[in-house]
């Protein structure tokens, strides 16, 4: 198991690269021109429509490309040019991103649920020029641009996210380019190298203002490169497919969106509301979450477990599963026979029971999923794997084009994010950080100087705590920024201790809080499905006001503080907490888009709760 090797017994792994260098004059268009010139009429993209699914080839998707790019060009855009994107997920969205780089340009993401202001400050800091919107968006960035005189002035076009409609469309835009040379397009497309700004993607992460990192189009394309020889299975797979509905605007499906066309892989997209319908109907065989889908999937089961009447099943299924599982990493780490012949007998029939039916959820055609983003719990991990859909842990920050280190179907530690990805290094610090050089890490920040992130030796300081194991293994501990410093003098890493909380499935959120003060205390929001599922099995009813002070309830949050502070040390530990009806959402400015915990703006709500922990 990853526990057999996690001492602190290296300073530093690293992963050489799987593929060969690019020229210095390759950017993301020549993987789209390999792709259609290798693979012409395979589907690139699934679109839905009358109850089927509609294939876009490689050949087809370069033909749309070229057709918009050469719209951009007629239309005035110069090499160079940043061009905004505000929109869900959608095939659109990928177009309008290969077209821009296709006529030389650079895209600026932006997340659908980004304020007014946030949309204001992103579009006068990157100097776009143009945007593409999606319709239903479209109202409130013309708002945006027409109330700034600055923005009004630059602004050269607003193009609406569709192909059909009365005003700029993508049908509009592209119209007068068709008198574009080719000559001339490809002078645009060539224009860019390795070294070229492709995107610049603005993070606020879990504090702060905005800043754009530039990403370049030699982290997509050697990502690409290298992950997909790095990751077999899902990526080259006879008919790798996959659903997309995590935003395009995150550095981690802008950068999986380019992974898959170069991989040859099938893209549908679908909203988080229509995800599982999605599933059922386009059937994927690999899939790109985050740990809150992974944690909703199993409430989604517990809870339908509950309504049948099936919970006890559910319970000893699980139990099996996460049994399976970990008899599998203590036999990869030398300490077992892996699953014995009474634990072999007892997955099988739940496979036919319960475990078929969780596989069905994801669509029945399901062999990886890869979570970023944030934590996923070992429980949950186990609970997967041992279901039949492994769920590969990685790690990465929009600094480093998303993943810079990832489990792999042939070496999963589960309760680490992996090993470096081909062409990466990664050193831990004295203190403890994660340091990280390689192919992903960006030139810089669009406002600064190139090398302002970067130590002497070329790495990238994360901000993230994090361990490696004899075998190079990262397991990250914590925010750097986050620690909390008791009066006693304690450092204290609360997201540890926050997972474990959030295992318990009345608990939606949990905030560890204590700096400064003579114990560590707890923030904690119910799990509004939870909470119900927990009253049917129990034949009560409580609403989430009355649930907070329920002493059932708070017992059973207890029993989650106490499996979380059986991981540390007294002085470490959780001493007192209190159920919050605070709502912690994105359009709150809790969470960020990628749902992590906005800490500070937490705290800064809950102050009077906190005080009254301490009083």
């Amino acid at each position: 198991m990853q526990d057999a090797g996690a001492s602190e017994v290296r300073r530093e792994a690293h992963t050489d690269p799987l593929a060969p260098p690019r020229p210095e004059g390759t950017n993301v268009t020549d993987l789209l021109l390999e792709r259609a010139a290798l693979t012409p009429d395979r589907a690139l993209y699934a679109l839905p429509g009358g109850g089927t699914w509609h294939r876009v080839t490689a050949a087809d998707f370069l033909e749309q490309v070229r057709w918009l790019a050469r719209g951009l060009v007629a239309g005035g855009l110069s090499v160079g040019d940043r061009v905004a994107i505000l929109s869900p997920s959608c095939y659109e969205w990928t177009l309008v991103d290969f077209a821009v780089w296709y006529a030389g340009g650079v895209t600026v993401p932006m997340y659908e649920t980004d304020s007014p202001g946030q949309i204001e400050t992103i579009l006068r800091e990157s100097r776009a020029s143009r945007l593409f919107v999606a319709p239903e968006l479209e109202p409130m960035a013309a708002g945006v641009i027409e109330g700034s005189a600055e923005l009004a002035e630059r602004f050269i076009q607003i193009t609406a996210l569709t192909f059909d409609g009365e005003g700029a469309t993508l049908s509009s835009l592209a119209g007068p380019g068709q008198g574009v040379s080719e000559a001339e397009l490809e002078r645009h497309r060539a224009a860019a190298g390795l070294g070229s700004a492709a995107t610049i993607v603005y993070t606020s992460g879990t504090t702060g203002r905005p800043k754009g990192c530039v990403v370049s189009h030699g982290n997509l394309v050697l990502l690409a490169d290298n992950l997909i020889p790095h990751l077999p299975d899902p990526l080259g797979a006879a008919d790798p497919r996959t659903v997309m509905f995590l935003p395009l605007a995150h550095v981690l499906a802008h950068a999986v969106q380019v992974v898959c066309l170069a991989a040859g892989a099938t893209v549908a997209y679908s909203s988080v509301a229509e995800l599982l319908a999605t599933l059922r109907s386009f059937r994927p065989t690999f899939l790109l979450g985050v740990p809150r889908v992974f944690e909703k999937v199993y409430a989604g089961a517990l809870d339908q477990a509950a309504r049948s009447g099936r919970s006890g099943m559910f319970a000893k299924a699980a139990t099996v599963a996460r049994d399976y599982s970990a008899a599998i990493d203590e036999q990869a780490a030398g300490l077992g026979e892996g699953p014995g012949r009474r634990l072999r007998l007892a997955h099988a029939v739940f496979d036919r029971l319960v475990y078929g039916r969780i596989r069905a959820i994801f669509g029945g055609a399901l062999t990886t999923t890869v979570s970023g983003g944030g934590p996923l719990s070992p429980q949950l991990a186990h609970f997967f794997r041992g279901v039949g859909v492994p769920v590969l842990e990685g790690y990465g920050l929009t600094e480093t084009t998303g993943p810079c280190t990832v489990n792999t179907t042939g070496a999963i530690r589960v309760g680490s994010v992996g090993r470096p990805v081909p062409g990466t290094s990664v050193r831990i610090a004295d203190d403890g950080e994660v340091l990280v050089r390689g192919i992903g890490v960006s030139p810089g920040y669009d406002s600064e100087a190139t090398d302002s992130a970067l130590d002497a030796d070329g790495y990238l300081a994360t901000g993230d705590l994090g361990r490696l194991d004899a075998d190079g293994f990262l397991t990250i501990t914590g925010r750097k920024k986050d620690l909390i410093v008791t009066a006693g003098g304690k450092n204290v890493a609360p997201e540890p201790l926050e997972d474990r909380v959030r295992e318990n499935q009345l608990v939606e959120h949990a905030v560890v809080v204590g700096e400064g003060r003579p114990f560590v205390s707890a923030l904690v929001v119910l799990d509004r499905e939870g909470l119900a599922t927990w009253c049917r099995d129990r034949g009560r009813s409580l609403d989430p006001i009355t649930a907070a002070s329920d002493p059932e309830v708070l017992a059973e949050i207890q029993s989650a503080v106490d499996a979380a502070n059986a991981l540390v040390s007294r002085a470490e530990s959780i001493r007192k907490f209190t159920v919050i009806g605070l709502e912690l959402s994105i359009a709150s400015g809790h969470l960020t888009p990628s749902l992590k915990l906005r800490r500070a703006a937490v705290i800064e709500a809950c102050r009077g709760e906190i005080e009254r922990l301490y009083s």
